[in-house]
């Protein structure tokens, strides 16, 4: 079964709209785990405006599942990680004044850059993902880096599913396959929702983890946290 890694990020955009703890980043993730979520995702970024770094060592000790810290591998990021010890790190090429993440590595460029990072957070035992476009022939790089895993990113299939969901998904599909082939294990995430995501996991071959979180704490505020996740849960149930 594919993993639900919740991505809390806009918890902490909330709260931090108003100051103080309200609402509670760490209550956050212990109420997702205890709701049956499979995984914490954040992505904290240099501004802090969302996750801080004082979020990603309080939330340390509480995450129980699984614990995977998103972002660009600047320097301050890489040394946060080493000591924090999440159980996966995903790279993700934002800019500092990036909305949220809006494209994939390419590997090829940046292959000697991410196999140095990679082999420093592999050393430490921490797994890691390469956010990637859905092109085939980057996956290749993204073995060559040393990456346990990549993840999809998955904005294109989520803009076109409803104008043509079989064409939405079949770069992800080829992406897939031939990560597959490669052994790398495949993650996805970005604006995946309750109305998309049973199709994505259903076509796309081995999919280990999907990180969600705009589209899920979003969905909570109409359904209730318990209620939004469970829900997310039976759309990945191959039952």
């Amino acid at each position: 079964m594919t993993k639900l890694s919740v991505n809390i990020n806009k918890i902490a955009t909330l709260r931090n709209a108003r100051g103080g703890e309200t609402p509670s980043v760490t209550e956050a993730a212990v109420k997702i785990q205890e709701f049956g979520g499979q995984g914490i995702t954040i992505h904290p970024r240099p501004d802090e405006r969302h996750i801080t770094r004082k979020d990603v060592y309080d939330l340390k000790p509480l995450v129980t599942t699984e614990f995977n810290i998103e972002g660009n591998p600047h320097q301050d990021f890489i040394d946060m990680v080493l000591e924090v010890k999440p159980e996966q790190v995903t790279l993700v090429p934002d800019a500092d004044d990036a909305i949220t993440s809006n494209a994939g590595w390419d590997t090829k460029k940046h292959l000697d850059y991410l196999t140095e990072i990679i082999a420093e957070f592999k050393k430490a035992g921490i797994r890691t993902s390469v956010f990637l476009d859905p092109l085939p022939e980057l996956v290749e790089y993204a073995a060559k880096t040393g990456a346990d895993r990549i993840e999809l990113y998955t904005e294109a299939y989520a803009k076109n599913y409803l104008i043509n969901k079989e064409q939405a998904i079949k770069p992800y599909y080829d992406t897939a396959v031939e990560a597959s082939k490669l052994g790398l294990g495949i993650n996805a995430g970005h604006d995946l929702s309750l109305e998309n995501l049973k199709y994505f996991s259903d076509t796309i071959p081995n999919l280990l983890e999907v990180s969600i979180g705009h589209a899920l704490v979003s969905e909570a505020l109409y359904m209730g946290l318990e209620n939004t996740v469970q829900a997310y849960l039976k759309r990945l149930a191959k039952w």
